[in-house]
């Protein structure tokens, strides 16, 4: 039996200058982006989505141009923090699909808004046997095709909301070796600090730089008369950071209006900027400047 290696030739497929071609596309939009950083944790349920959408905010609150790529294929949610809703109908042209536009202008893609309905599931295949190297490699083309056919201009940053796990960055690294960096997340608990621990390890191995790590939902704060009080037992995300040699980029207490859409529709950061959890995020987005800025 021939490999693909013995093949003479394509058989007139062109599958060369279609390769070739859908590299440069994809290299001339990221060329327009100045910084690409990534946010993102090994364990679920750290709030990873939310620290994203209010850190774009707050960067176009700075005056920043800013896009958000929605890479949790499966389970998509930066759409509806952004108030992009299901039945937005997106342009597409010759160049390619125009991205959604959510609050403060910030650019949005995301395969929530690809599906009929909001509550549609993300169907790879009807083949139930299908294995899971199949499917890993249909979402990888997926997240290849939102960056290069989305049409996202220029702009200062594009944050890349990130699945669960710490597999994905291999994708992403390849997709855009220029990569400015990646935030790590965690919550005060013992397990998500462990799993947290190994995404960092994953990083430094693999050259990744890392920006920094923050403490989510390191309080609770009382939206009424500020309080703040313990909402997880756990050691010192600090100190994990100063055992891994990485910027601790700060600590940030959950609100509970952190969650809800506002009746200005506003995010969070946008309406409540001067509030305990409000300044934190602030510092957090210092910290990303700044290394930034050093490099």
């Amino acid at each position: 039996m021939k490999t693909y290696n013995d093949l003479a030739s394509d058989g007139g497929s062109n599958i060369v200058e279609q390769v070739v071609s859908q590299q440069q596309k994809l290299r001339a939009r990221m060329d327009k982006i100045k910084h690409k950083v990534c946010l993102m944790s090994g364990k679920g349920g750290v709030g990873k989505s939310s620290m994203t959408a209010n850190v774009a905010a707050c960067l176009a609150e700075r005056g920043h141009k800013v896009g958000i790529l929605d890479a949790d294929l499966n389970g998509p949610s930066v759409a509806k923090l952004l108030g992009v809703s299901n039945d937005t109908k997106l342009k597409v042209d010759d160049d390619g699909v125009h991205p959604g536009e959510g609050f403060l202008g910030i650019k949005i893609m995301s395969m929530d808004m690809l599906l009929p309905s909001a509550d549609s599931p993300v169907m790879w295949t009807d083949d139930q046997s299908a294995s899971a190297v199949w499917v890993s490699t249909m979402e990888s083309t997926a997240l290849q095709e939102l960056l290069r056919d989305t049409i996202w201009g220029e702009l200062d940053y594009l944050l890349i909301d990130m699945p669960p796990g710490s597999d994905r960055i291999d994708n992403i690294r390849d997709l855009m070796p220029e990569l400015a960096g990646v935030v790590e997340i965690t919550i005060p608990s013992p397990i998500s600090q462990h799993i947290v621990s190994k995404s960092i390890t994953k990083n430094s191995k693999l050259k990744v730089p890392v920006i920094g790590l923050v403490e989510n939902m390191a309080t609770y704060v009382c939206p009424h008369c500020n309080e703040e009080g313990a909402l997880f037992e756990g050691q010192s995300v600090e100190a994990l950071a100063k055992a891994k040699g990485i910027p601790f980029l700060g600590r940030v207490p959950f609100d509970s209006r952190i969650s809800k859409e506002s009746e200005q529709r506003k995010l969070f950061f946008s309406e409540h900027r001067d509030s305990t959890t409000g300044k934190a995020l602030n510092t957090i987005v210092d910290g990303i400047e700044k290394f930034i800025k050093s490099k």
